[in-house]
């Protein structure tokens, strides 16, 4: 079964009337600030491009805020208009193919979640605070940028709040510097980050750190750091267990924040993820999605997918990290794990195809679970020394790129024999969930 949803020529059918593949973003500097009592958000983008075609026009995706200004390499455009969550922009002469230029758009408004055909994603108000959690096309809820999750770019982020509040942004904190009763905290992002990733965290918050070969840090609501200590204790042995696994971690550090609010779901975003208060608790459920948010920095946000349908890239790596991280932790094995799912799934309806599961049930549990379920048994097939070297060189090799399916299973055919891809054909491809492999 395959999606069938229409888009217009180059853009992804799960989220359709995002992205221009005409260029490429080398880097975004954002110079936001944002009044948390009644949720106004003011900002300046310098975006630099590079041109894959000759331009006569070119589309930025920005929702619901208002443009005040846009300029091409410092001059106004012919043209501009922005309509819906689509800015065009006609430069004055033809940017030629392979030539580099850089746009500046000054907006403002009051930020709210983008809709889209499996929900609202972006920026959204906390009780006191907010969060931006953009997957997969949230990111035009707080900047102009081109969505789309192939056009990874460097970012500078400076945001300017109230000094009562803690700012948290992807990359390494630069600077923070008070004035006049606000505090400008600048993060810089090196590695390069597909438009999904980038995030903003705003609350009333407090840092504790663990001791870490990488830097792992806790992001709290204040005087809650007993509770958090005692939940989110084991994230540098997750860490540690997962830099063996899966090889060197990607980035600089890592970040979980804990929001005061209550979340429905955890939420990632690269170097750091977001945890709502009712996840703090020691109970496997909860334990288990913070082994998941950790995962997601090698699957996900270093090695990041180039179209939505091969999602289960992503969420099976990290769903088989669970499974993973519970036998390491002294609960069932990751044998165990496979078999007990593989029985609820085979009870479920029998109508997703892994490989391409349509907008609709991109993140259907079943995507979580059987993108881990097809790992184990390539793991069981090939033995525990194979598929490891695989996972390794797999994170390595295309450490901060884009990736596919096509890659993966090209790259488990040369290190593992061309025999792997039956069984990724089976899995990927068939609607009938396959048998497990004798453990």
């Amino acid at each position: 079964m395959k999606s069938t949803v229409s888009a217009e020529p180059g853009h992804d059918p799960y989220v359709p009337d995002h992205g221009d593949l005409s260029y490429d973003v080398g880097h975004y500097r954002l110079e936001l600030e944002y009044k948390v009592d009644s949720n106004q958000l003011g900002g300046r983008a310098w975006i630099t491009a590079t041109a894959r075609d000759d331009l006569e026009r070119f589309e930025l995706d920005l929702y619901h805020l208002r443009v005040s200004k846009v300029t091409v390499d410092g001059a106004a455009p012919a043209k501009y208009s922005h309509h819906k969550s689509r800015l065009v922009v006609r430069p004055r002469t033809t940017i030629a193919a392979g030539e580099t230029f850089t746009v500046v758009v000054a907006y403002a408004g009051s930020p709210r979640p983008m809709p889209g055909l499996d929900g609202d994603a972006g920026w959204e108000e906390l009780t006191d605070g907010a969060i931006v959690a953009s997957q997969p096309h949230g990111a035009p809820s707080w900047f102009p940028c081109n969505d789309r999750p192939s056009d990874k770019a460097t970012y500078e982020i400076e945001l300017t709040a109230p000094s009562s509040y803690v700012v948290v942004a992807n990359g390494v904190l630069e600077t923070s510097r008070r004035r006049a009763g606000t505090t400008v905290w600048t993060f810089v992002e090196s590695s390069p980050m597909a438009t999904y990733l980038a995030t903003i965290q705003i609350g009333r918050y407090e840092t504790s750190e663990a001791g870490s070969s990488v830097p792992v840090r806790t992001v709290h609501p204040v005087g809650s750091g007993a509770v958090v200590a005692e939940t989110f204790g084991r994230q540098a042995d997750m860490m540690a267990f997962f830099v063996r696994l899966f090889g060197p971690y990607p980035f600089a550090g890592y970040t979980a924040v804990i929001t005061e609010d209550e979340l429905e779901i955890p939420l990632e975003a690269q170097g750091l993820s977001v945890f709502g208060s009712n996840f703090s608790t020691t109970e496997w459920e909860h334990q288990r999605l913070i082994a998941h948010e950790l995962a997601h920095q090698w699957f996900g946000n270093s090695l990041t997918l180039g179209s939505w349908r091969d999602i289960w890239l992503h969420e099976g790596f990290a769903c088989y990290a669970e499974w993973l991280w519970s036998q390491e932790s002294g609960g069932p094995s990751a044998d165990d794990q496979a078999e007990t799912h593989w029985k609820l799934l085979d009870e479920l309806p029998q109508d997703l195809v892994l490989g391409d599961p349509g907008p609709d049930l991109m993140f259907d549990d079943r995507v979580y679970k059987r993108g881990a379920l097809l790992l184990h048994a390539l793991r069981l097939t090939v033995g525990d020394t194979a598929f490891f070297e695989l996972v390794q060189d797999w994170t390595t090799r295309f450490a901060h790129g884009s990736v596919t399916t096509e890659q993966f299973v090209a790259l488990a055919a040369e290190r593992c024999g061309a025999d792997v891809g039956e069984l990724f054909d089976r899995w990927l491809r068939d609607v009938i969930l396959p048998e497990l492999p004798p453990a």
